[in-house]
């Protein structure tokens, strides 16, 4: 009982059932890797935070299945990703979100990801975004913010 005490003390006030412990950090939406588009059409284009929470765990999830991508998240906290993952998504597309996540560089440090890792986790995504019928425009802005983040995330 104390045990599991403290581990639920040591979590972030953001955090989710199910989720692993972490480091402390400051959690900023300076983090978050974009700036917000403005207006709040594409966050509704989106389907809302509902909308944005079924892409996201598609894109996950997809990502997990395909032998391309697999081995990068063995070790990950898949409910923490999909939380902050959402946040980040539901941030940029300026929805009533804040996102709680690491830094990019922090977070993607020594995963050794690739071009191809991120290409084919933007491939899931357009799968994804595809299913819940986010018109090809409106996907277009969101990975338009997406994409300087490679410079960050991709280290070889």
């Amino acid at each position: 009982m104390f045990i599991a005490l403290l581990i639920m003390l040591a979590q972030p006030p953001h955090a989710v059932p199910g989720e692993e412990a972490v480091a402390p950090y400051a959690a900023s939406n300076a983090n978050a890797g974009a700036s917000p588009v403005s207006g709040r059409a594409l966050f509704q284009t989106f389907g809302g935070k509902a909308g944005i929470d079924r892409i996201v765990a598609a894109t996950v999830d997809a990502s997990v299945a395909d032998p391309r991508t697999s081995d990068i998240f063995k070790a990950t906290d898949l409910v923490r990703l999909k939380r902050t993952l959402s946040e980040q998504v539901c941030f940029i597309l300026a929805g009533p979100c804040d996102y709680t996540g690491r830094d990019m560089k922090t977070a993607h440090r020594d995963m050794g990801l690739q071009t191809e890792d991120l290409t084919a986790l933007i491939e899931h995504l357009q799968v994804a975004m595809d299913i819940e019928r986010v018109p090809f425009a409106a996907q277009n802005k969101l990975l338009a913010k997406l994409a300087p983040m490679k410079r960050v995330i991709v280290e070889r």
